[in-house]
């Protein structure tokens, strides 16, 4: 791992990563569903640790049991919540389909009906990586992307493309050249992101979230959680996707893909492409309304669209890039 010796000198401190969250809490769960928890588990819940970090609102709690025993447990209404009850039923049904022995928290059950989807994820005692990243910590995380690459070609389930899937991002573009017309180097980066579908073909299931707040570092391995919406591509997708908030902390990311088994052979251009994708969709994104349900949602699209644009013009020679704040 290189050294952290930044060429972006971006902090992600104005966002309180841990935080973010404004969940639904244990006591206002209807009674039938925390009898129902508590049925699964085998034991009266005592206790409930609400998971601070992420960006969505459904229920996601550390439950502590009368017999001592700990439990992830995720759950969402259909009726008030019908977009995460669909991320939560989707996750069960992707982590049934992994493969045993993968860096994943395993599935241990999950009940939907017609009011609400709720699943039980293997409790982890760990931590996630700290920010901003030390390179020990990075290292451990892209190791564990490697691992799920190379067992994950090709995928064990059907799934959409990349290419298919993310399509939308590319009004970013068109939304910028809206609001910032005058945004130096638009139709160079718009360009470049109208490759991204060459450039992101594979045969391999990306995450598509990998990210810090979805990383568990336990027993000197992390563990990638929130397996909601993978597609199928190329199989480096994920690690320069996370390399965004690295570069964005001030590591030397181009060091590091120079480095790394997926992403060293891997033509520059087809990495400029998927920046450039994503430049364009955190732009667009950041400029919508503050949903009351995650209050930091758009600070942290914003800082994600600074720290990739900050990069790719790094990346592409432009004129140095401003700091991320």
């Amino acid at each position: 791992m290189s050294p952290i010796t930044s060429p972006s000198s971006a902090r992600s401190g104005a966002i309180p990563y841990g935080r973010t969250a404004r969940r639904l809490e244990w006591p206002l769960l209807p009674p039938m569903v925390r009898s129902m928890i508590a049925r699964r588990l085998g034991s009266r819940v005592v206790s409930a640790e609400s998971a601070g970090t992420g960006f969505t609102p459904g229920f996601a709690s550390v439950l502590t049991c009368e017999d001592g025993s700990r439990h992830f447990v995720k759950a969402a209404s259909r009726k008030a919540q019908r977009t995460f009850a669909e991320a939560y039923s989707e996750e069960a049904r992707k982590l049934r389909s992994l493969p045993p022995g993968l860096p994943v928290p395993r599935l241990l059950w999950s009940h939907e009906d017609d009011l609400w989807v709720v699943l039980e994820v293997e409790y982890v005692d760990a931590t996630h990586p700290a920010r901003p990243w030390r390179p020990a910590e990075l290292d451990t995380c892209l190791d564990t992307l490697e691992v799920l690459a190379r067992r994950l070609t090709p995928p064990p389930m059907p799934l959409a493309t990349f290419a298919d899937d993310f399509a939308e991002c590319l009004t970013g573009w068109d939304h910028l050249r809206r609001v910032a017309p005058h945004h130096p180097h638009l139709d160079e980066a718009e360009r470049l992101a109208g490759r991204y579908v060459e450039a992101t073909a594979g045969s391999t299931l990306v995450h598509t979230d990998a990210r810090d707040d979805n990383l568990l570092l336990a027993g000197g391995r992390a563990l990638l959680c929130d397996w909601n919406w993978p597609v199928v591509g190329a199989a480096w997708i994920d690690t320069v996707a996370l390399l965004i908030s690295a570069h964005g902390d001030g590591v030397d990311c181009d060091a590091v893909l120079a480095e790394r088994p997926l992403t060293r052979e891997v033509d520059p251009e087809d990495v400029d492409a998927f920046l450039a994708l994503m430049a364009g969709f955190f732009f667009e994104r950041r400029d919508q309304p503050t949903p009351n349900s995650s209050p930091y949602l758009r600070a942290h699209q914003s800082w994600y669209a600074e720290a990739t644009w900050s990069w790719l013009s790094w990346r592409r020679g432009w004129e140095r890039p401003a700091s991320v704040t």
